[in-house]
């Protein structure tokens, strides 16, 4: 057995408020954590097709050998059935939730079952306690829930706290998980499986230690990755801009998804761009636990309270590159303020910003064609930039007064097929598109990827490298599966993305001799696509056909960077995405 590798698996059963620990080094051996190990624990524990809102889900959180070992290795993977897509569920979230994990003495925790009453769990190590939360169940805030949970949990400092918004309770499909205030497991409804077993939060705490086999090549190592995150040019723009910084960029390539795509640029992006926030709004930036950069960028809202001269509500907002573009850019955003001030209500209610913008931006088109009324919107008239009317909406997206709403908290897969619209409804696999518009690599990724997320393989970064020219379908398609083969082993390790191009091949075999894990390079390559194989014989079983998949026509309508998209090329793509599907999940 290896002794820098996680192994303990601390299994939590909801409906018997019961849980017990295993030893599944042989899953940490073989998969190394985070995504791989995630994979194979949820294929073990989730009845096929189970409902994904139902008793039978399962959550796996996993973590792997890099946390609260090496600097940026600060993720979390969280593996689910989806309530939104159906299908495979993956999210990822930093804060403090890696390292709490790692030193509670586990590599990965599986939720299973449903408790009768709102609870709370705490793991302090090797103790488990279930809290009654009924007096948190219906708060309006995920902050507040933090606050309360502050007060009354040991491990200040070290400890992580997941909690659920009111959208988590009211089973919305796109609900998140928020995680330290500021980090999400966002994407694919995590929240409302959480809502649905009536778990209100998660809270994990501990003091161990991880051992290293050899100190001296360990420090060599650890300074080197250090030096390589602190003088790159790379990471240099995540701390003083953060992702807000593509706002600019985008806009002036064209590919700046705004207004539901019926445009790839905004004349106002520039008032709500990472530079203007910056000089306008920046309060501070943080960081996740053991992360030098401090992408974590914090707005200050200043509001008067009434009849009070001189005397101010502070509210800190974090904001990203996907919130902006999905509550800015596709709503017209006009101006910083109002977008800052939505985000901070989409992010209260616990709801996954992209979602929800894709989703306002779809219905203020609908709207205005006439497809859906004043009366199915509760008495809103959607217009882009309207936003005290776009607060509304957020609200009766969790309070869901009408039936539109009620639907719409499904998404718009869901919605569409009642009301229409599927031609400019973007949606990607039953999962809303990323705010990248930038060519036919970003659309393939969207449809194809394992989580049809743009982080799955970056899409978007090869179709800015290619700009000018266009690559044959089968070479797109392989260049893909190369890149998402490869996030497998990084997501396993588990860093955050935005350093992937610190550890690089050589770097991560390197730096997993010091854990006692003898890896090449053509060995890691081997796993990532293992995992790959996994990960789809998994979708594969609940359900996923690739054959199936369909683009919406508006992605075709306004043009990328690469000109205007073709339907026939995608159609291409498509084929070579299916053959590749099949012949991975084949081999064995």
């Amino acid at each position: 057995m290896v002794d820098g590798l996680p192994r303990n698996v601390l299994y939590i059963d909801l409906s018997r408020k019961k849980y017990w620990v295993e030893d599944r080094h042989d899953l940490f051996e073989e998969y190394l954590g985070g995504t791989g190990v995630a994979t194979k624990l949820l294929e073990e524990e989730l009845p096929r097709g189970a409902d994904p809102l139902g008793p039978d889900n399962v959550i796996v959180f996993a973590v792997g050998p890099f946390n609260a070992v090496y600097p940026t290795a600060s993720k979390t993977v969280a593996m689910f059935k989806s309530p939104h897509t159906g299908n495979l569920g993956e999210s990822h979230a930093g804060g403090r939730s890696a390292i709490a994990i790692r030193l509670a003495g586990y590599g990965a925790i599986v939720i299973k079952g449903a408790s009768d009453l709102p609870v709370w769990v705490s793991i302090q190590e090797d103790k488990v306690f279930f809290r009654e939360a009924r007096a948190l169940w219906g708060m309006t805030s995920s902050h507040t829930v933090g606050r309360v949970l502050r007060e009354v949990e040991p491990g200040s400092g070290i400890r992580t706290i997941m909690r659920i918004g009111r959208a988590g309770e009211k089973l919305v499909t796109y609900a998140n998980v928020i995680t330290e205030t500021y980090r999400h497991f966002g994407r694919l409804g995590l929240g409302a499986v959480f809502g649905s077993k009536k778990l209100k939060a998660l809270v994990v705490s501990g003091k161990k230690s991880i051992q290293v086999s050899d100190r001296k090549l360990y420090r060599e190592v650890y300074d080197e990755i250090y030096k390589l995150i602190v003088d790159s040019p790379l990471m240099k723009k995540y701390h003083e801009i953060g992702t807000p910084v593509n706002v600019n960029v985008l806009n002036a390539l064209k590919a700046l998804p705004s207004l539901n795509l019926q445009c790839s640029s905004l004349e106002t992006a520039e008032k709500i761009s990472g530079e203007y926030i910056a000089a306008n709004y920046l309060g501070r930036r943080v960081s996740c636990a053991h992360c030098p950069v401090a992408c974590i960028h914090l707005a200050v809202l200043r509001e008067p309270y009434e009849e009070e001269s001189y005397f101010y509500k502070t509210t800190f907002v974090g904001y990203d590159y996907e919130p902006i573009y999905a509550l800015g850019a596709m709503l017209g955003a006009k101006e910083a303020k109002s977008m800052l001030e939505l985000i901070d209500l989409v992010d209260s209610l616990g709801l996954d910003a992209m979602t929800t913008g894709v989703v306002l931006a779809w219905a203020t088109e609908a709207y205005s064609r006439g497809l859906i009324s004043e009366n199915d919107l509760g008495g809103l008239k959607l217009s882009f930039g309207d936003y005290d009317s776009y607060k509304k909406a957020v609200q009766y997206l969790v309070e869901q007064p009408t039936e539109l709403y009620r639907d719409l908290a499904k998404g718009l897969d869901y919605a569409t097929r009642k009301w229409g619209g599927r031609d400019f409804a973007l949606t990607f696999g039953g999962n809303e598109m990323a705010g990248y518009h930038t060519g036919p690599a970003a659309y393939a990724n969207y449809a194809f990827g394992a989580r049809h997320s743009h982080l799955d393989n970056a899409g978007y970064d090869l179709d800015q490298e290619t700009i000018g020219r266009t690559l044959e379908p089968s070479e797109l398609v392989r260049r893909l599966y190369e890149e998402e083969s490869w996030r497998q082993v990084l997501t396993s390790l588990v860093i955050c993305l935005f350093a992937r191009k610190v550890y690089r091949p050589e770097i991560v075999s390197k730096a997993l001799r010091p854990l006692g894990v003898e890896m090449s390079v053509d060995d890691l390559y081997k796993l990532g696509k293992k995992i790959y194989r996994e990960k789809y014989r998994l979708k594969l079983r609940e359900g996923y056909k690739p054959e199936d998949v369909t683009f919406p026509k508006r992605i075709f309508e306004t043009p990328t960077p690469h000109g205007q998209l073709s339907e026939s090329y995608m159609e291409k793509v498509k084929e070579e995405y299916v053959k590749l599907i099949q012949q991975v999940v084949t081999e064995e």
